[in-house]
């Protein structure tokens, strides 16, 4: 089995319908942020029930249990209303806003909140790693929609054989 398709912790190595998705690709900003984003995630596939609980595995627990994530329809059109984590069940809402198309919020109850730019899992590997680097700086101002429109726009064009990197 390679990395994409190691047996899920706990479960016997012969179990072949047990998946566990690699770590998120993710970067937050720092203690403190100045901006409207908390960072970027950059998933694999568009299958939020697949992605969600590694991302979630991948936030410091200090900051609460994630029950609720807020996400773009057009991002996640297939997406369920709940998606099981380890430990608990997370509360999908969808959302038409043109703002929220291309970000991410997970509330962590009274404790605390993410809002991540979500970049899109076709994106070539070097404009991922800048929209990451981008949108986890404590002195970013731009919403998603701003940082993505950037991109497109021309700042982060690659060749085709750059795509799909780590």
């Amino acid at each position: 089995m390679d990395s994409l398709t190691s047996p899920a912790e706990g479960l016997p190595p012969d179990d072949e319908h047990t998946y566990r998705m690699p770590l998120a690709r993710l970067s937050l900003t720092p203690e403190s942020s100045h901006g409207p984003l908390d960072g970027a995630w950059w998933p694999r596939c568009d299958v939020l029930e697949l992605e969600l609980p590694a991302l979630v595995g991948s936030l410091d627990p200090g900051h609460g249990t994630v029950t609720r994530v807020t996400a773009g329809t057009a991002a996640w059109p297939d997406a369920p209303g709940t998606v099981s984590a380890p430990d608990h069940v997370i509360e999908v809402l969808l959302s038409e806003a043109a703002d929220e198309a291309h970000a991410i919020t997970l509330e962590c109850g009274t404790v605390g909140r993410w809002e991540l730019l979500v970049i899109p899992p076709d994106e070539p590997t070097g404009t991922a790693g800048r929209l990451l680097t981008a949108a986890a700086d404590p002195w970013n101002t731009q919403s998603a929609q701003r940082i993505l429109a950037r991109v497109e726009d021309g700042l982060g064009q690659e060749s085709g054989r750059q795509r799909n990197g780590p």
